[in-house]
């Protein structure tokens, strides 16, 4: 077997605990004086995809990464059991057989990092992952709004716990955001880490509704201090969702945070990355700013419903040469 793909096998079977994240004292000298650059910012993303590129073996390995860090999600209005079995299958089986197998991965047991689902359909993506240890992620506190009661949120959250999701997504109420309300955002979160309990807190920050990226760092700072094991771009349901620019915001605020404490706290972009080349810039961006340490499950996940098609039809073309129909990749 191609070393590359070997080395990426090992990659993929191997697993660390992350060290959870207590939080620190509410206090504003953390992220008082922040003032993002956001042309600063904008230049060294424009400028990503130009420098950094993988080819060939090496691209068929990151892509096979990428997938071992895919929330693989299901969030429409018309989901059923039927949608949310079929999506646990994919997520069991990610990639065709006859692609591992030329890729000699079959052994790899590859599959996606987590099942995105409503609160309602818990009982359903447990079903089907009976016997297995991907875990099952509920989007909670009156998703994708959060315009519910802080007590509605607590409630929502204690059931998802109970109902078997290993991960909770949150999200937080963006106006305490757009007013600087600080205190009573660190408040709100820290409750919500508290009722999950064991399961690891994602929380959403729903950037596209967050007008400055000095906003957006400052909420990223409160949610980390607040508990969160990871922060979040989106929703999925915003005009703006997932970009490289806020990501680097973020993901330079757990560095900072990392520094300051010594925890490694978890990035998810989510919302608009459909196509394979997009996931390979998150990457990339992610090794550059924080090391490989944060390329794992543990530390790194794309919210993503068609991303895991077009990868699988990446994976085909580095095999055979040529794009094949998207039918070929049923996404679930």
């Amino acid at each position: 077997m191609n070393k590359v793909l070997d080395k990426e096998k090992t990659a993929i079977v191997a697993s660390h605990d992350a060290l959870r994240n207590e939080g620190l004292p509410f206090n504003t000298k953390y992220f008082d004086s922040l003032n993002i650059n956001r042309s600063a910012i904008d230049r060294r993303v424009n400028t990503l995809g130009g420098r950094r590129t993988v080819k060939k073996e090496f691209q068929a390995a990151w892509l096979l990464k990428a997938i071992s860090m895919i929330d693989l999600t299901t969030l429409a209005g018309d989901d059923t059991r039927g949608n949310v079995l079929r999506l646990c299958e994919k997520a069991k089986n990610p990639v065709r057989l006859d692609i591992l197998n030329t890729l000699e991965m079959q052994d790899a047991n590859l599959t996606t990092g987590a099942v995105c689902v409503y609160h309602n359909l818990i009982p359903y993506a447990k079903e089907a992952l009976k016997g297995t240890s991907i875990p099952i992620a509920a989007v909670s506190t009156g998703f994708p709004a959060g315009k519910i009661s802080l007590e509605d949120k607590i409630t929502e959250i204690k059931k998802s716990v109970a109902a078997g999701a290993k991960e909770i997504d949150i999200v937080i109420s963006r106006d305490l955001v757009l007013e600087s309300k600080w205190k009573e955002l660190y408040d709100e979160i820290k409750l919500c880490r508290e009722a999950c309990g064991d399961a690891h807190m994602k929380t959403i920050l729903a950037t596209g509704e967050i007008p400055t990226y000095t906003k957006v760092a400052k909420a990223s700072w409160v949610a980390m201090m607040a508990g969160s094991d990871f922060i979040k771009t989106s929703t999925g349901k915003e005009a703006i969702n997932a970009t490289l620019a806020v990501s680097l915001v973020m993901i330079r605020c757990i560095r900072d945070y990392y520094e300051l404490t010594g925890v490694k706290i978890g990035y998810k972009p989510a919302g608009g990355i459909q196509k394979a080349k997009q996931a390979l810039d998150f990457l990339i961006l992610i090794k550059e700013e924080l090391g490989n340490e944060w390329l794992t499950p543990d530390l790194f996940r794309f919210g993503a419903s068609s991303l895991l098609g077009d990868i699988e039809r990446q994976l085909e073309h580095f095999i055979t040469g040529r794009y094949s129909a998207n039918y070929r990749h049923p996404m679930a």
